[in-house]
């Protein structure tokens, strides 16, 4: 089984693939850091629970989980709750089959509004 790691690398090879030009980048807020680091980063801005991946042009925030396994903290949630509330999407994707499909589901959904409007 793969990764969270595996899981998002291949999420964003394939994204930057299908959707040339749209910047997807991360935001490496997880990993074991030593005391004095965490102090520092926290000063700097960091957030707990802040998504692993975001699209600025779509307001999509991603949250990676392995295929099996793996579920959001609580401050997690609180960040994708943040972010609906003003108007962003947040996804979870377990696995990267099962972001990619949520990403094309939005894509669809989007490219649909964009003809009715």
């Amino acid at each position: 089984m793969k990764t969270e790691h595996e899981e998002q690398r291949d999420l964003v090879s394939w994204f930057r693939q299908q959707y040339r030009g749209v910047k997807i980048y991360a935001i490496p807020n997880g990993g074991k850091r030593n005391r004095i680091t965490g102090a520092r980063l926290k000063a700097e801005g960091a957030l707990a629970g802040v998504s692993d991946l975001h699209v600025p042009a779509w307001n999509l925030w991603i949250e990676m989980k392995r295929e099996k396994g793996g579920k959001l903290s609580p401050a997690q949630r609180s960040w994708g709750g943040y972010v609906e509330s003003i108007g962003h999407t947040f996804i979870v994707g377990h696995g990267f089959k099962d972001a990619a499909d949520k990403i094309i589901k939005l894509r669809c959904l989007h490219k649909h509004k964009d003809r009715v409007s």
